[in-house]
């Protein structure tokens, strides 16, 4: 079965972001849709061709990774963001000021690496086997994520993402996007892995 794009149309005239913007970005994601199923399907008739051990079979299965994330943490970012945003709740705020000692700590922490040089993502995990609270640097799509760790917040910091509308002052963008995080998603997919 294959995957289907999201709809993100309601973010359209998102403060902060330019409907040309948010366009342009959906069609990249879906992209990544596209290329995903394309990748599934070639890997899917090569094993039934009993060509996985082969190198093209291999390109492939590590291209696989880099579709499939491109994938889903454009679907985290574009789902944790809302119209006017939502603020933190309560358990996330008590988990944060635990992890970081504030949310003073950790928003200054999450905006430094996402305004650090470089394209990449910024992400919150929840690391579920420590139950704690990370955030980190993700330079490809497929390197650098954490075993055992789940992203709630996720924030693209690629040049797509904020050029057009802010050029090369990522600061600005990061601030416009601060707020419309929808930080009760963020704390929805905490609960998804277990936080309580």
């Amino acid at each position: 079965m294959p995957y289907e794009p999201k709809n993100f149309d309601s973010l359209i005239g998102l403060p902060g972001f330019s409907d040309q913007l948010l366009k342009n970005h959906f069609t990249l994601y879906q992209g990544y849709v596209t290329n995903t199923n394309k990748l599934a399907d070639a890997l899917a008739a090569m094993i039934k061709d009993s060509k996985q051990a082969t190198p093209e079979f291999a390109e492939l299965k590590r291209r696989f990774g880099w579709e499939f994330n491109g994938m889903r943490l454009h679907e985290l970012y574009f789902g944790n963001m809302v119209k006017g945003g939502k603020a933190m709740p309560a358990a996330f705020k008590k988990q944060i000021t635990k992890d970081f000692g504030s949310v003073e700590n950790y928003e200054k922490d999450l905006k430094a690496i996402s305004t650090m040089r470089g394209i990449g993502w910024a992400v919150t995990y929840y690391d579920i086997g420590f139950q704690r609270l990370l955030n980190v640097w993700i330079n490809e799509h497929d390197v650098g994520h954490l075993a055992t760790c789940a992203p709630v917040a996720v924030i693209d910091v690629f040049e797509h993402a904020f050029m057009l509308d802010y050029g090369i002052k990522r600061a600005d963008y990061i601030e416009a996007l601060w707020k419309v995080i929808n930080w009760e998603e963020v704390e929805r997919r905490l609960k998804l892995v277990g936080f309580k």
